[in-house]
């Protein structure tokens, strides 16, 4: 084999080893999304609209920003479900300061993509409402029961016993008690 044949070679490799991380990426984002959104959906409604849904989603991956919001603060989280030392100096994956606070543009592939797999349902109305299927919940019932996702659901059980709020309020709350949240140029990381 040739040089130029090992370096293709070489480069294909990292090319499908990108692809493949990129996936397991995109799955992890769903999953976490599907069990919010689960959690939020009743007989009666679901999560309604994408800021509520964004700001839920900050909340979780920052768990040192939601500790902040709590009540009583670091004694507000259910056994099990506070935050790691390394947890609250990290981010499990950043968010963009946007216009209305903390956002990710891959909301709208991961909501299409739990769409069109049949996992939730959304109104095209002029605030969107999401809400999970019987499949979705399902689904979500089942990664819930793993270990690597209870805790996940359990602070979203945190999240929605604290803060089932509009959109326009979580992000005043969140504009009002965590300004070095929001206080940074557009589109730079938090």
């Amino acid at each position: 084999m040739t040089h130029s044949a090992d370096f293709e070679t070489a480069a294909a490799r990292m090319r499908t080893q990108r692809r493949q991380a990129e996936q397991r990426e995109g799955h992890y984002h769903e999953a976490r999304i599907l069990l919010l959104i689960a959690q939020f959906t009743t007989p009666k409604g679901g999560l309604a609209g994408l800021t509520k849904l964004a700001k839920l989603d900050f909340l979780l991956r920052y768990p040192g920003m939601l500790e902040r919001l709590l009540p009583a603060g670091e004694a507000s989280w259910p056994e099990g479900t506070a935050p790691t030392p390394p947890e609250r100096l990290a981010v499990e994956s950043r968010m963009t300061r946007y216009k209305y606070g903390p956002w990710d543009q891959r909301y709208y592939g991961i909501l299409g993509s739990l769409a069109a797999r049949g996992l939730i349902t959304y109104s095209g109305s002029a605030r969107a409402e999401f809400r999970a299927t019987p499949q979705g919940a399902a689904a979500a019932a089942s990664l819930a029961a793993t270990p690597e996702w209870a805790v996940v659901d359990s602070r979203i059980k945190l999240l929605k016993r604290h803060f089932n709020k509009s959109g326009s309020a979580l992000k005043n709350l969140i504009y009002d008690r965590l300004p070095d949240a929001v206080d940074r140029p557009w589109r730079t990381e938090i």
